[in-house]
């Protein structure tokens, strides 16, 4: 297979590849729903009210093909979000703004390495900081001035938790109304008790202001859920043939796909 714009061996192929990191899914939809304008362009542009499983799904596969697949296919990929994002545009916002770039992929680097330290194992400072500086290919691709990106993880935890502070990245109603789709999307045959330990393990793997702001439940019995999972989980990966845990399947050809066009 063409060399891709990451190495076999890199901290992102390692990390990314664990199948498991789908469960912050959640985490990462309403850490970015967190912040007003990203909601806004959200709510204007998406197909999110009708499905809003699509777009992480979207994302995912996004990604997937600029982490695993050749450089052509990270350029496309790149390409595809690139060209989505200069159509989406409000009275007071842009999706090809630098600071909502930014924004948007603090919450996928961040939200990526909690969900694997959670479930995979703990990584050292040095581990998270060479994931973060990878993932700076991946950020300029898509549209973020170099010169925008926090020098360290750890300055990206400080800017992260200064726009939290400072009410930048606020739940407002209408990422409070679009979470709700997030924790309880419209799946057929699905009855929404069984969406409950999702919320559990959403509302466990945020921070605990985002968490409050969104109104999520978080009393003994949920703690005491998050508790359980966060010692089934890890066991169950760990125990899990590589042929399951780990993404891409064998034989399987990382490529953009025709619905991947559209990027919501």
């Amino acid at each position: 297979m063409a060399p891709g714009i990451y190495s076999e061996q890199s901290i992102t192929r390692r990390v990314n590849r664990e199948n498991v990191l789908m469960l912050g899914g959640g985490r990462a939809l309403l850490m970015q729903l967190a912040h007003p304008k990203v909601a806004a362009g959200v709510d204007d542009y998406s197909d999110f009210q009708v499905d809003p499983l699509r777009r992480l799904r979207r994302t995912v596969k996004l990604t997937m093909a600029i982490i695993f697949g050749t450089q052509e296919d990270a350029i496309s990929a790149a390409r595809t979000v690139n060209q989505a994002h200069a159509r989406v545009k409000g009275p007071d916002y842009r999706a090809l703004d630098p600071d909502l770039l930014l924004w948007v992929h603090t919450t996928l680097v961040d939200s990526t390495l909690v969900t694997y330290e959670t479930f995979v194992r703990s990584l050292g400072p040095d581990e998270r900081d060479q994931f973060y500086q990878e993932s700076k290919i991946t950020g300029e691709l898509l549209g973020i001035p170099t010169s925008k990106f926090p020098k360290t993880h750890s300055d990206l935890i400080l800017y992260m938790g200064k726009l939290i502070a400072r009410g930048t990245v606020k739940v407002d109603d209408r990422a409070r109304s679009l979470a709700k789709l997030v924790l309880r999307p419209p799946v057929r045959l699905l009855p929404g008790m069984a969406m409950v330990p999702m919320d559990v393990v959403t509302a466990g793997l945020l921070p605990g202001p985002i968490r409050e702001q969104y109104g999520l439940k978080w009393g003994h019995r949920e703690q005491r859920l998050w508790r359980m999972a966060t010692k089934a989980v890890p066991k169950v990966v760990r125990l899990t043939p590589p042929l399951l845990r780990v993404w891409p399947l064998p034989g399987h050809n990382v490529k953009l796909e025709a619905a991947l066009r559209t990027h919501g």
